[in-house]
């Protein structure tokens, strides 16, 4: 999706001196990240390809950023009231970091699918300053309840990324970008959730790189930018897919939204097996542990730039607070995206040999059975399991499924997008 690019206006609540402001006010306290160089995806895009390294800042995200120069920007009377907050995650580790260092009261509301490794390193980094409310649904609902809360308490609010002085914090990375900058550099990719690190590192970028271009990626199932941008204001949408979690919002939000909308250049929509992929090829390649939402720039960048590029690319990697518990799912999303894991309903018939003609008369050597269940019997005779094959390349499907229909076994294969598949897989 292109989006129609012009100057900072006078109307837009973050300017270029904000985010310098916020450079200087977290001078000591944010670490400056590195911008390193990927062999890997500069192989693959053909052009010189950076990874700025937010995995590795303090509290592993960019969320610091914001919510430190949020909270050192209170006044006096408004901190000692305390803050409260809404997070998936790292926004709420930013927060639990300000209010430790600061000596500030925090309230932090979490949904009820944030990683338990997030909320164990909450309760590290805030200590006794923060306390933790889980609230039973996604980011948006906790937003709301966290927002009802702070005004029956009369806590000050640290919005994520929906406040001018949040979104100065997060303009901090394009900041440290200027001063790293490769000569010729052609884009800056970027995730977006609620837009507050998009429009951040758009307002300076193209205040003072307006040559650069910079794209947004938001993941599939919960691309609420994009529609945002279609509807001309932000809208509420349904999130269908929470595995990106930290870009997991169903709205993005009003401050940032006219910063997106006149700054970015295009916002593109990444699926999340593509997301998955990345993950793996990170770790494997680079060394990097990246959450999903960390590792969504390098995914674009690697499959879904918009355009050729002209010099070097900048991809945020964001943050790195995953959970390696999680890396099943992440194997299995990927192999799935690359079309390499497919599974079957198989109805074997309750003869001796019927499982040996399936693995020698249709499965290739080098073909793989990785889950294998009997579901139930429709009858005395026969009986369908569930069978999840993987396969070398995406194209040996066809072949696989000749042999199969050749076959004496009734076979159904299951699509990702069926209600099956979601009961079964």
């Amino acid at each position: 999706m292109t989006v129609n690019t012009q100057s900072t206006a006078p109307d837009h609540a973050v300017t270029a001196a904000d985010v310098e402001v916020a450079a200087q006010r977290l001078n000591g306290v944010a670490r400056e990240t590195a911008l390193e160089f990927s062999d890997r995806l500069t192989a693959e895009v053909g052009v010189p390809v950076y990874l700025k390294r937010e995995d590795i800042q303090l509290c592993r995200s960019f969320k610091v950023r914001g919510a430190y120069n949020k909270i050192a920007s209170l006044t006096e009377a408004e901190k000692s009231r305390g803050v409260a907050c809404a997070s998936a995650g790292n926004h709420a580790q930013g927060v639990a970091y300000a209010c430790a260092a600061l000596q500030i009261k925090g309230k932090i509301f979490l949904p009820s699918n944030t990683p338990r490794q997030k909320r164990d390193r909450i309760k590290t980094i805030g200590g006794d300053w923060v306390e933790q409310v889980i609230v039973n649904g996604s980011f948006d609902q906790a937003n709301a309840v966290a927002q009802e809360c702070a005004r029956a308490e009369n806590l000050v609010f640290v919005p994520p990324y929906d406040d001018p002085l949040t979104i100065a914090g997060q303009g901090t990375v394009a900041y440290e970008i200027s001063k790293q900058l490769p000569a010729g550099t052609d884009t800056v990719v970027v995730p977006i959730g609620g837009g507050g690190l998009a429009a951040g590192i758009a307002v300076w970028i193209k205040t003072k790189h307006p040559e650069i271009k910079v794209i947004g990626v938001e993941p599939a199932g919960a691309a609420s930018s994009a529609a945002a941008l279609k509807a001309g204001t932000p809208v509420s949408l349904e999130v269908s897919d929470s595995f990106v979690d930290g870009t997991a919002v169903g709205r993005v939000g009003d401050t940032p939204f006219p910063l997106l909308r006149d700054l970015l250049d295009e916002i593109v929509v990444v699926p999340e097996g593509a997301v998955c992929s990345e993950m793996l090829a990170l770790y494997h390649s680079e060394g990097i542990i990246a959450e999903p939402a960390g590792a969504l720039a390098a995914a674009a960048i690697r499959r879904y730039l918009p355009h050729i590029p002209n010099g070097p690319v900048i991809g945020i990697v964001s943050g790195g607070n995953n959970d390696l518990s999680r890396y099943a799912e992440v194997q299995e999303r990927s192999l799935r995206h690359e079309g390499l894991r497919h599974y079957f309903l198989v109805t074997f018939s309750q003869e001796p040999g019927a499982l040996r003609t399936f693995l020698e008369d249709v499965l290739a050597p080098d073909q793989d059975i990785v889950h294998f269940e009997y579901t139930k019997k429709n009858n005395r005779d026969t009986g369908p399991a569930l069978v999840g094959i993987d396969i070398v390349h995406p194209e040996d499907l066809l072949a696989l499924r000749r042999r199969m229909a050749a076959s004496p076994l009734h076979v159904e294969q299951i699509s990702p997008d069926s209600e099956i598949f979601r009961l079964l897989v």
